[in-house]
């Protein structure tokens, strides 16, 4: 859908992607969830791109480095025409090319990703390209900040300063999470922004579920307009639904039918943009189920705060 307000477009990425977890058993709903304003943003107003012809030579490139949260990107393509809206209830079941990963069969995905740490790599060999081929696209790499802890990507932040890659924009999804802690507890991280900005790039530190900050920041190069850009987008684990919100327990669990899915969905629809129809629930959930005494609430699920049992139901 063309002209599409990025509040609308990262609610529906957002209910999609409740939709696509509950009905495929997959992970990483709070990781869509985190970048989901980034890609709304994204697609809604930054990106030269033509959804009837996704290859395109002149278009914005793309790469879902932190390529477990493709969903986000799928939803995008989806809702901005690159294929139906439909195909998305195919997520990650047998024979679908939507697979877990984001994955280049899809329609508008520059590259198949997944395995972390090598996406900004790409990422800045498509930005030389550029320069050399005299092209004016942009090259906007999504990472992850546990990602950061792969030396490859330090490579490519050495490689893409060298040459001056002003066309290269790293995002930093900086939720604080990863896997099954928090990114300071499995490896230290910051300064994240000084680091970046110890190898030469402009650094812009933002809140990253804030859309006017994000389209502010994809559009301005900043102080060092010679250099390439990382925004380091302070995101909320899991963000629009509460229960998920800052707990590494959403990282790999999926909502599961009962209170976990109708708690999802209704408040979700609390906050539904004027016009925006649900495909799915188009009325929400009259008397949605309400969490038991067991139910997995809370900030304790770190694997520095010790094993949980319910983790055997993964």
């Amino acid at each position: 859908m063309e002209n599409m307000r990025s509040e609308d477009l990262a609610w529906k990425i957002r209910r999609h992607e409740v939709e696509m977890t509950n009905a495929s058993g997959a992970s990483h709903i709070g990781s869509v969830l985190s970048v989901a304003d980034i890609v709304a943003v994204l697609y809604a107003d930054i990106l030269r791109y033509r959804k009837d012809e996704p290859d395109w030579d002149e278009r914005d490139r793309v790469i879902l480095s932190k390529g477990h949260a493709g969903a986000s990107i799928y939803i995008a393509l989806a809702e901005c025409g690159f294929f139906g809206v439909d195909e998305l209830s195919t997520y990650c079941q047998n024979g679908s090319r939507l697979s877990g990963h984001v994955s280049h069969y899809v329609p508008g995905v520059d590259m198949s990703t997944g395995s972390l740490g090598q996406g900004l790599s790409a990422g800045a060999g498509m930005a030389l390209a550029a320069k050399l081929n005299q092209k004016d696209y942009r090259v906007f790499v999504i990472l992850g900040d546990g990602e950061c802890d792969e030396g490859s990507v330090w490579e490519a932040v050495l490689f893409a300063n060298h040459f001056r890659l002003n066309n290269l924009v790293a995002i930093v999804d900086h939720n604080h999470m990863q896997s099954l802690d928090t990114c300071e507890n499995t490896l230290e991280l910051e300064s994240l922004a000084d680091k970046w900005a110890s190898f030469g790039w402009n650094v812009q530190e933002i809140n990253g579920n804030d859309h006017d900050q994000i389209r502010t920041a994809l559009q301005q190069p900043g102080t060092k307009a010679d250099r390439p850009t990382v925004i380091i987008a302070n995101t909320v684990k899991g963000k629009g639904i509460s229960f998920m919100e800052n707990d590494v327990l959403w990282h790999y669990r999926f909502p599961h039918d009962g209170w976990e899915y109708e708690q999802a969905v209704t408040e979700l629809h609390r906050v539904k943009p004027e016009g925006v129809t649900d495909i799915y629930t188009p009325n929400g959930i009259e008397e949605p189920a309400q969490p038991d005494e067991d139910a997995e609430i809370g900030t304790k699920h770190a694997m520095t705060e010790g094993y949980h049992p319910s983790f055997r139901q993964f």
